[in-house]
């Protein structure tokens, strides 16, 4: 007797490399097949419902069709469902239970990358998307110390904000980002260190910063801060030679060659560090991803790939890495209190445990509380027109904790989800990074 089909999988999930160079990858017919049929599973489930708001436009969309299910849905209005997916991957990691190895074989987040790859090819994009991806053109050219003021002071002007909606649209209340001239690779150009390397467990005890886009022109505290903590526990440090952006805005507009480019200007750069004899590390958890999940699927034949994924880490993964060693200094100064913690989508997609929340947790009279929630910010979606106030929908229940629990400090590991819910709280206080905290904690 034949065996019935599994409901779910108990099975640990795992990922079918992304075949994105086969012709039918771009095949239309073939897309809009594989969109059917996983719609149709992800209706008969919803238990992805309280993830992003791709799940409820599917829903939507089924619910008042004629049929009242996906046979009903017009196929123009798939795509309304791929624009609201950017990628966090928390469906396939947290709800879906008909990911490989079950037979159903339902990657949700790479189908809409698929989807996205389609389009873009098919269509390009708008010019704002293009713009807001383009992290390290537009870093440049707004770190010029007279154009960064200009544009800084832009961006806190309530009349040129909502020109810049109706002309780019980019939403006039979305939280933008400042823009430094004196970035983090400028701080730390001249870095050194006395300190003397000491490997243990999987790491070398030595690390090369991978600054990020965000880390380098928007908020170069991130790099410093982790750099100073790092010194902290005798870790030499120092910068990777040259990098651009990992690709991760690229990816989610399904750029896929301006991914592959990306890829061969960083892989090479730090594969070289890491023959050298360094680790990795980024202060961005997207930018850990993009070279711990993405690229290797993306390109699952490439050595040097492969070697970057393994030798690369988020901070905290790194210092509690250490601690199981001994070699993690924890004598703590300062207190922190009550601290809510969000734990950021593209960190807990790494498998690695909440690494921060333990560092933090060593701390006396500090208490941690987790948030396990999507910010939906994504980096750019939440400053997009059409999507910004959906984006404040989903982080709602985050920063109606946060005002309801007045803690002495909170923040998230992505920088763009504590400004996304210090902005909705709106009281006056601001997000904390933990490295920010941690350094508060030691008192350096």
């Amino acid at each position: 007797m034949a065996e019935s089909p599994r409901e779910g999988s108990l099975e640990a999930p795992t990922r079918h490399p992304l075949d994105w160079h086969s012709e039918d990858f771009y095949n239309e017919d073939s897309l809009f097949k594989e969109l059917e049929r996983v719609y149709d599973i992800c209706h008969g489930c919803r238990r992805c419902v309280s993830l992003c708001n791709s799940f409820p436009t599917l829903f939507d969309l089924v619910d008042e069709s004629d049929t009242m299910e996906v046979d009903g849905v017009a196929k123009e209005d798939y795509w309304k469902v791929v624009d609201h997916c950017y990628l966090c991957d928390l469906c396939y990691l947290t709800k879906c239970p008909y990911v490989p190895p079950h037979e159903w074989n339902v990657d949700y987040p790479h189908l809409m990358l698929r989807a996205k790859a389609v389009k873009f090819k098919k269509e390009g994009v708008k010019s704002r998307d293009k713009i807001l991806s383009s992290t390290d053109a537009v870093g440049k050219l707004a770190g010029i110390p007279v154009v960064n003021g200009i544009v800084n002071t832009a961006n806190k002007n309530s009349a040129m904000r909502k020109t810049l909606e109706s002309t780019l649209g980019v939403h006039h209340n979305a939280v933008v980002p400042e823009y430094h001239s004196n970035t983090a690779r400028k701080q730390l150009k001249n870095h050194t260190s006395s300190h003397e390397a000491k490997p243990v467990g999987r790491t070398t005890g030595k690390v090369a910063v991978f600054a990020t886009c965000y880390g380098n022109y928007n908020q170069p505290t991130l790099a410093t801060d982790l750099v100073d903590v790092f010194e902290h526990n005798q870790i030499p440090v120092t910068l990777v030679d040259k990098e651009q952006c990992c690709g991760m805005p690229k990816l989610e507009l399904g750029d896929l060659q301006a991914v592959e480019d990306a890829k061969n200007v960083n892989i090479p750069a730090l594969a070289k560090m890491i023959d050298a004899g360094w680790d990795i590390v980024a202060p961005i958890p997207s930018c850990v991803l993009m070279f711990k999940q993405e690229l290797p699927l993306m390109f699952p034949d490439d050595s040097e790939v492969a070697k970057v994924r393994d030798h690369i880490f988020d901070p905290f993964e790194y210092l509690m890495l250490r601690h199981k060693e001994g070699l993690l200094n924890t004598e703590f100064k300062n207190p922190l209190g009550e601290v809510i913690y969000h734990a950021a989508c593209h960190l807990r997609v790494q498998k690695i445990g909440l690494k921060t929340r333990d560092l933090l947790n060593l701390i006396p009279d500090t208490n941690i509380g987790v948030i396990e929630r999507c910010s939906g910010h994504d980096g750019t979606y939440a400053v997009k027109k059409e999507f910004h106030d959906i984006s404040m929908k989903i982080c709602r229940p985050i920063f109606n904790k946060v005002k309801s629990a007045e803690p002495d400090h909170y923040g998230s590991d992505c920088p763009m989800a504590g400004a996304q819910i210090a902005h909705g709280a709106d009281n006056g206080t601001q997000a904390e990074h933990p490295l920010a905290l941690l350094k508060k904690a030691y008192g350096i």
